[in-house]
């Protein structure tokens, strides 16, 4: 006997209902990329930021106060004929610069003041009045609880190892450092490097009652992320002017 088979009639909805999943799957997907474009932008911005071999460009968003002030030149120390006749008459000694405190804006925090300059590290940054995340984007910060230059205390200056203090790494003793402020110019010469932990505080002394200036970045150079370790470069002043408080 033959069996009877059973015709099929094909449904006209069987298109439909393969296409329909598809055509939602394809929306989904395209709302999917839009919203996460941003993001994803975001993340391929902050990779080029870390990877790129070319100089970085940040947003500014700072205020910017400082002014150069043009290089002083060494007093002419002018004698009397009749002293400078006399073999035992000595020169007179040539007064310390200063300037008054109330010349000049004194920066608020996260402004930029100044400028940092080691020619033999290859170091050129701006210098920030405060060691924010701002700052340390797009120079290097002096920490707030310290002091600026020409105050007569410690100046602890801060920078990231894989950027602006990453030139720290050819720092050497008898070299010179150069921070040009919106007030005058100063001069510091390097006399000591260490290593230190980061929790080591006797590192810096922010109570010395004699200027110094203390540089310091993330050890090793070069590597990116939080690092146990700080790289320290010590240094004593050489010219500048002292800044009078009282007037």
């Amino acid at each position: 006997m033959r069996k009877k088979h059973r015709s099929h009639k094909k449904s006209p909805y069987g298109k439909d209902l393969v296409i329909l999943p598809i055509v939602f799957c394809a929306v989904i997907y395209i709302v999917c990329i839009l919203v996460t474009m941003p993001a994803f932008g975001s993340y391929l911005s902050l990779g080029k930021m870390f990877f790129s071999d070319h100089e970085k460009e940040f947003s500014k968003g700072y205020v910017n106060i400082f002014v150069p002030v043009e290089e002083s030149t060494e007093p002419v120390i002018q004698t009397s004929s009749a002293s400078s006749q006399e073999p035992s008459a000595q020169p007179a000694k040539p007064k310390k610069e200063t300037v008054s405190i109330s010349s000049f804006t004194f920066p608020s925090y996260d402004n930029q003041f100044g400028e940092l300059i080691i020619e033999d590290c290859q170091i050129n940054a701006k210098l920030f009045f405060g060691d924010s995340n701002m700052a340390l984007r797009n120079g290097v910060g002096i920490y707030n609880g310290s002091s600026i230059p020409g105050y007569g205390k410690t100046i602890l200056v801060a920078g990231h190892n894989n950027t602006y203090f990453n030139g720290l790494k050819y720092a050497k003793k008898g070299q010179i450092i150069k921070i040009r402020t919106n007030y005058g110019n100063y001069q510091y010469e390097i006399t000591d490097m260490q290593i230190k932990d980061m929790e080591d505080r006797s590192a810096y002394d922010l109570k010395a009652d004699h200027e110094n200036l203390i540089l310091y970045t993330c050890y090793p150079f070069d590597e990116l992320g939080l690092t146990p370790n700080r790289f320290f470069v010590y240094a004593k002043p050489v010219s500048g002017p002292s800044i009078d408080k009282k007037s």
